[in-house]
């Protein structure tokens, strides 16, 4: 949908005169995965304000303008042999419980999208990308408390499920779902999903497209 362009001239105008101003980051405390950070800004009032944020990198993004190529991948494949979404549930320990969502995992230095798309969905369900089909940009996920981005790559793929490349921390089973399935799936309420692929599993569910 078009945006008239008075709306976004009053956007514009609005922004200059209520501009918010980011002045510095306090590292409170450093881990192997996260940094928790104190963020010193200024609100559209002009009142000093700190606001508390956890970062996958050692300094926030907004101060090192690193934003590519995201933190992690989330690989949406699609079995072609088996004409079905492949869907994870997974063991969570934050949330103590099964999480229905997709392959993902943090992309290690030096490698590419594509080179973690490869291993992460690999590892996590013994399938082979066969064909990439969408790469996103860096979307990001809890922008309350985190710079964490994810890429959503969507695949096609092939081979047998298993979990043997699974490391001794991950519970994972391997679920190929219909379009029907899908719908089913969707409709417990019971069942805790990550926002992100409740979107696509919902999508694939009322139009049997995997790809947006």
């Amino acid at each position: 949908m078009m945006i008239p362009p008075c709306c976004i001239w009053w956007r514009q105008e609005q922004l200059r005169d209520c501009e918010m101003k980011i002045k510095e980051a306090i590292k409170l405390a450093e881990s192997r995965w996260l940094n928790l950070f104190d963020i010193r800004w200024v609100d559209k009032s002009g009142n000093d304000r700190s606001w508390q944020m956890v970062s996958r990198q050692s300094e926030p993004k907004y101060f090192t303008g690193q934003f590519e190529p995201g933190d992690a991948v989330v690989v949406v494949p699609y079995h072609t042999g088996y004409d079905k979404l492949v869907v994870t549930r997974e063991f969570r320990v934050p949330l103590g419980d099964y999480e229905y969502g997709f392959p993902a995992g943090l992309i290690e230095k030096g490698e590419s999208v594509e080179q973690a798309t490869r291993r992460e969905l690999t590892e996590e369900t013994g399938l082979t990308v066969a064909r990439f089909t969408r790469i996103s940009p860096p979307v990001y996920t809890t922008t309350g408390i985190s710079d964490e981005s994810v890429v959503m790559v969507y695949v096609e793929c092939t081979g047998e499920p298993t979990s043997r490349f699974n490391t001794r921390s991950e519970v994972i089973e391997v679920i190929l779902v219909s379009s029907r399935d899908a719908e089913t799936l969707c409709s417990k309420k019971d069942l805790k999903f990550d926002a992100k692929a409740w979107l696509v599993i919902l999508n694939y569910a009322a139009s049997g497209k995997h790809s947006l």
